[in-house]
């Protein structure tokens, strides 16, 4: 689709021995904007004043009012003067210096001028094509202002022709097509040929025999008058001299010459070889050569002929850009008295070879390219051009390397080079790009241009951490401000888009109630991990927690990673008295199934604490009549679990002073001697208790018979076994942090006497254990360490075999437990 205006106005002119003043009206011949081409047209007249508006570019190409300056509407700079510019205000196209048609094109017609303009936000280019029409303001020139011809009396008869030099017109068209008129003669007349489509030779026609004595000299004038209006005019003077006796002139084989050549000819090439004959005799036939005609005019200062052997040679080089076809007037002359002359045409025509290479231009480039630009940004706009003719002046283009940029034509010469992948600035940062041309000669003639594009950096990476989870070692009591760890995460992004921030992140696991930066922080810059405080093993075992890392790109970006801090006990407190333990069951398994046991009431340095993952409840420091005779505590459990899932029990311990002890230990004592009488009394009870006696010394021992086989089975293949017994099992797994565990809870009152210490109190209602573990599951652990993880055993007996496997120290292979109700 598209949409045309046209517009007409004529241009008046007077002309005559000077320009007289006149009034230009600007003729606007057509401007057709094409949507789908982008291409407008406007024609103005050659010699228009300064300031003659040509066209409303700015309404032509669909701008609005006041957007052309703001987008700023500009013509692109080309290899000749344009004469014309585009006014910033109006976005009119005016003229801006003198517009000569025949300084810009010559006889070439029509005289187009291929404009270029652009437009930015967003950047694009339109083609103008500029006619400039001819008016006729030069008038027919001859070659010279007066030309003398000697015509022998009598001997030359009526009908006789003497070629003139016609007059040259500098216009073109119309103002070009020039006729001839010969001032009165009753000998003379004048007789037009058309030598070809364009050109008309004038020639001299004797109509009457002359007779030298009656008139010795003919003084005629010439006037050429070219189709201009008014019409322009041109004299030539022409004195005939009447000459006597040579009544022969001389005559060539041929009228007309033509001859080829390439433009590639070099100085001194024979053109050709013309040959004319006089049928008088004597020095009347002698005949000398000269070229008399130049068309076009430049064609002066490229050949020279032989007066003596009528051979015509290169004296200049040939171009077929500039001129392609040269006329000249060949004449022979007689060295008779007078002498005579004849004329020949010889056409010169030069063939065009490849010898201009293309030419590449960058009119437009758009740098740097952002890293996110979408497939088919433009990022430069180029102009291709080949002074040669068809064949040689085709011109192939091509991008190389060949991504991820490539080549679209846009007009006939122009190109865009367009995005043709997604670019990635942190895998190249620049390219060189070269576009290549090449044209269809033979050979074809090649150029090359180099464009480089940066890539400009956008935020597309966030931050990355060395590691996923940093495990850091610390002991308790460290100092305040101490180093833990050095925690590194790359940006490949530059400047802004990669400088790296750190922070540690709310919350945290292990720290109870207390959030992970009252304990830890994190230098911002450097990524320096330090601790705010001294660290407590007895508050706190494990602290896991997140670190971010976030660049200053926008949107930021960010990239987190898991901090497994684990605080190192030393021996820094006094040892206190079990008083209770809590177990808790967890459905889960894994991970999802590791408890942890925090006391949540009371807060802050109560007598009381929690083993964090045995349960044990145990004094922290000797008890006084200020804690009061009874505590209550909240013990909360939670799993590892995300999100965690927690439970609370409560436990109420009695503080009884040391008399109250005494008297609950005497009661328990006549208790037991009250059974011990009852037991003796009753003989059938006593001999039925001594047959399961019996009975159950006799399983343990197969218990450990079996237990030793497997042992020596174990030697030659150590694997784990299945968890086995007589009655209903519990499994037991260990790590270096902790224990996941299955049991069933119990909630007890207990009654502590002050000052006393209790080892342990749990109830169970399994009646035998028996415990097989495999050589992984308890790596460097001693016999006492599963003592106090199973104190509620009333037997307890490990077979302790132990060799070097690898790296792995002592190994402890498996447990033999006993409870007997």
């Amino acid at each position: 689709g598209g949409m045309e205006r046209e517009g007409k106005e004529t241009v008046e002119a007077a002309m005559g021995e000077c320009w007289s003043p006149v009034l230009v009206r600007v003729l606007v011949l057509q401007a057709a904007w094409a949507l789908a081409g982008g291409q407008v047209r406007y024609s103005v007249p050659e010699e228009a004043k300064a300031g003659t508006v040509v066209g409303r570019l700015a309404q032509d190409l669909g701008l609005e009012a006041g957007e052309a300056e703001a987008r700023r509407l500009r013509l692109v700079a080309q290899g000749r003067r344009a004469s014309v510019e585009v006014s910033g205000a109006s976005g009119a196209l005016v003229v801006s210096s003198r517009l000569d048609r025949e300084e810009l094109c010559g006889k070439s017609a029509p005289c187009a001028l291929r404009l270029e303009v652009l437009v930015e936000r967003p950047l694009r280019v339109f083609h103008v094509e500029l006619e400039v029409t001819d008016i006729n303001d030069n008038a027919p020139i001859f070659p010279a202002a007066r030309k003398n011809l000697s015509i022998a009396e009598l001997n030359t008869l009526p009908g006789s022709r003497f070629p003139l030099e016609g007059a040259s017109d500098a216009d073109i068209g119309a103002n070009a097509q020039l006729s001839y008129t010969l001032s009165p003669s009753e000998h003379f007349s004048l007789d037009l040929q058309k030598s070809d489509e364009r050109n008309i030779e004038p020639e001299l026609v004797l109509t009457k025999p002359l007779d030298r004595e009656t008139i010795p000299v003919h003084r005629l004038v010439l006037t050429a008058s070219d189709g201009g209006r008014p019409p322009l005019t041109g004299t030539m003077e022409l004195v005939i001299s009447v000459l006597d006796a040579n009544d022969n002139p001389p005559q060539f084989n041929q009228s007309v010459y033509k001859v080829q050549l390439p433009e590639s000819a070099a100085v001194g090439t024979r053109v050709t070889r013309v040959n004319a004959t006089d049928a008088d005799e004597g020095i009347n036939s002698e005949v000398t050569y000269a070229v008399t005609n130049f068309i076009p005019p430049s064609g002066r200062d490229l050949i020279s002929i032989n007066p003596n052997t009528g051979e015509i040679h290169l004296t200049g080089p040939l171009d077929f850009e500039e001129v392609n076809v040269f006329n000249f007037r060949i004449e022979a002359r007689d060295k008779g008295t007078p002498s005579l002359s004849g004329h020949c045409k010889v056409v010169l025509e030069v063939l065009d070879v490849n010898d201009n290479a293309p030419e590449v231009s960058v009119t437009s480039l758009s740098v740097p390219v952002p890293e996110d630009a979408s497939v088919g940004t433009v990022v430069a706009l180029l102009s291709v051009s080949d002074r040669d003719s068809g064949a040689n002046g085709r011109v192939r283009c091509w991008v190389w390397p060949a991504s991820p940029f490539g080549l679209e034509a846009t007009f006939s010469g122009s190109y865009s080079l367009v995005l043709r992948e997604a670019l990635d600035r942190e895998r190249v940062s620049e390219y060189e790009v070269e576009v290549r041309a090449e044209d269809g000669g033979a050979p074809p003639l090649r150029a090359r241009r180099g464009v480089r594009v940066p890539v400009s950096d956008v935020n597309d990476n966030a931050p990355a951490f060395a590691q996923a989870v940093y495990t850091v070692l610390a002991r308790e009591n460290n100092a305040a401000g101490a180093e833990l760890a050095r925690l590194w995460a790359r940006d490949p992004d530059e400047a802004g888009n990669g400088r790296v921030s750190y922070s540690v992140a709310e919350g945290g696991v292990g720290g109870g109630w207390r959030p992970a930066s009252s304990y830890v922080s994190v230098d911002a810059e450097s990524g320096r991990l330090w601790a705010l405080q001294p660290l407590d093993f007895e508050e706190l075992q494990v602290l896991q927690f997140e670190v971010r890392a976030v660049d200053a790109g926008e949107p930021p970006l960010c990239g987190n990673a898991t901090v497994q801090l684990f605080v190192l006990d030393e021996n820094d407190n006094a040892g206190g008295a079990v008083v209770a333990k809590i177990r808790a069951v967890d459905a889960d398994s894994g991970y999802n199934a590791w408890l942890r046991y925090e006391l949540w009431e009371p807060r802050g340095k109560g007598p009381f604490r929690v083993g964090l993952y045995s349960g044990e409840v145990s004094t922290a420091r000797a008890l006084d009549e200020a804690d009061g005779p009874r505590q209550r505590l909240v013990i909360v459990v939670r799993d590892h679990g995300e999100p965690a899932r927690s439970a609370t029990a409560t436990l109420s311990v009695s503080l009884l002073e040391a008399a109250e002890t005494a008297l609950a230990a005497g009661a328990g004592s006549s208790s037991s001697r009250s059974a011990a009488g009852a037991e003796s009394g009753s003989g059938a009870a006593s001999a039925a208790t001594n047959v399961w006696l019996v009975v159950a010394i006799c399983a343990v021992s197969s218990l450990f018979l079996l237990a030793v086989v497997l042992y020596g089975a174990s030697r030659w293949a150590p694997r784990a076994a299945v968890l086995s017994g007589p009655g209903p099992t519990t499994l037991v797994c260990a790590s270096e942090v902790g224990s996941w565990s299955y049991s069933q809870r119990h909630s007890r009152s207990l009654c502590v006497a002050d000052g006393a210490g209790k080892s342990d109190l749990m109830v169970f209602s399994i009646p035998y254990h028996f415990i097989f573990l495999s050589a992984v599951d308890f790596v460097g652990y001693s016999l006492d360490y599963f003592r106090n993880l199973c104190p509620f055993f009333s037997l307890f007996n490990v077979f302790d075999a132990r060799w070097q496997l690898g790296l792995q120290g002592k190994i402890s292979l498996f447990g033999f437990f006993n409870r007997i109700i």
